[in-house]
């Protein structure tokens, strides 16, 4: 599949499926919709002494099973205003490991769990469930009206014991402006969420920028029609915008405008990320130049994919139905070591276009081998064979004398093999 930068006047291969994904994926012995969640292996407890994180990963083929309480291992609390307690909610959520857009009518984000950052924290959408005189037609914007009940992490508990987070998740991770933000989590239509801070264009140029939104808010001092145009009858007029119901108050102060932004109505784009190099579908938590957060804050009012239903028609407690296996990483989530103590780090730059540096950890010295190979399994190139002292350890590679296209490249430290992507662009 190919996409067009319109904006830029690039075009670049986002490849989303056939022979050339499917060989990546099967070479990455850490796929991200596996990889990316943090397990917890220690019996980390959070709020009130709940198991925190992320229990268990199973997979099959198609789906990512994933247990998790919905409790952070951070700090969380207190909730000014809010009597509500958090609770292990024991989830057990599903994702598409192959996701597909939804080439039909597009499913509305429903109140309640939508999907999950890394940790197992429930993401939910940027409504809260009440609406002006219960109409169902101005719905309040939970980061404007409930926000004074947030904590320092910018989330709450719901009704339900659901500690949540409608924006970014901020104690989640460090947002750095210089640099691509982390995956943080995936929606349940399995595409996965990052953080602010990007490539400007999708083919992984232009420097890193902050991702905007393409939402803005309304011109208006009366709420007399929605953002589609639709003119309402007196009957469902929502309140005069006023010093008690502010332009944001209701999510249907916001209108969709295509191409204010660098994000489409679900709040996504195409684009190579860090742990996709050839490219995928993602959203974006998005904020202002303030670092406050934007509307819609992460995953829109709709998903772009095909949305796993089971997660919400179960409240999220699906039932596997399907032979699994149980993840066991062959690295940790992050800069975390696997097997052994070895530790292999992302290339850095990824994309690379030039000199790209790859960095490694040992536990003892040892004698290493480090390769670079093609999507179908060839080696392309032999960056190290010889013996390694034991602590951290970098190689420095030239990526301009190959071809551009996808790579990985593989440690071998005595019987341990790790493994990651790189893209080469020129």
């Amino acid at each position: 599949m190919r996409a067009v930068s319109r904006r830029s006047g690039i075009t670049f291969a986002l490849v989303a499926a056939g022979v050339m994904a499917a060989t990546a994926a099967h070479a990455n012995p850490n796929p991200p919709e596996l990889a990316s969640w943090k397990l917890n292996t220690t019996g980390l407890t959070g709020y009130a002494g709940l198991p925190a994180d992320v229990q268990q990963v199973r997979y099959s083929d198609g789906s990512a099973y994933v247990n998790c309480s919905s409790i952070p291992d951070y700090s969380i609390g207190p909730w000014p205003g809010n009597p509500n307690v958090p609770a292990n909610k024991a989830f057990l959520l599903r994702f598409p490991r192959t996701p597909a857009e939804n080439t039909s009518t597009r499913t509305s984000t429903p109140l309640g769990p939508i999907g999950s950052w890394t940790n197992g924290v429930a993401i939910f959408n940027a409504l809260d469930a009440r609406s002006y005189d219960n109409l169902n037609i101005w719905h309040q914007n939970a980061i404007t009206v409930e926000g004074p009940s947030f904590d320092g992490c910018d989330g709450h508990p719901a009704p339900d014991g659901t500690y949540h987070n409608h924006e970014n998740p901020s104690c989640l991770y460090g947002a750095d402006s210089t640099q691509h933000s982390a995956l943080l989590g995936f929606a349940f239509d399995g595409y996965p969420v990052y953080g602010p801070y990007g490539w400007r264009y999708g083919n992984a140029t232009g420097g890193i920028v902050r991702i905007r939104s393409s939402y803005q808010l309304r011109a208006i001092t009366v709420r007399e029609t929605l953002p589609d145009g639709t003119v309402l009858t007196p009957s469902q007029y929502g309140p005069p915008v006023s010093a008690t119901y502010p332009l944001g108050y209701y999510v249907e102060d916001y209108v969709y405008v295509p191409g204010a932004g660098d994000l489409d109505a679900s709040n996504g784009r195409f684009a190579v990320t860090p742990d996709y190099p050839s490219g995928t579908y993602a959203y974006y938590v998005t904020t202002d130049p303030t670092g406050a957060p934007a509307y819609p804050y992460d995953i829109g009012p709709t998903y772009h994919g095909v949305v796993a239903s089971d997660d919400i028609s179960s409240h999220g407690h699906v039932t596997i139905s399907e032979p699994v296996t149980t993840y066991a990483p062959t690295l940790g989530v992050g800069p975390g070591a696997g097997p052994a103590g070895v530790a292999l780090a992302q290339n850095a730059p990824n994309p690379a276009a030039g000199v790209t540096g790859i960095a490694f950890e040992l536990p003892a010295a040892t004698h290493v081998r480090l390769a670079l190979f093609d999507v179908a399994g060839h080696e392309v190139a032999r960056l190290l064979d010889s013996a390694r002292p034991a602590g951290a350890n970098r190689v420095v590679f030239d990526a301009a004398r190959l071809p551009a296209g996808i790579y990985w490249y593989r440690l071998a430290a005595g019987s341990v093999h790790v493994a990651r992507p790189m893209l080469i662009v020129h």
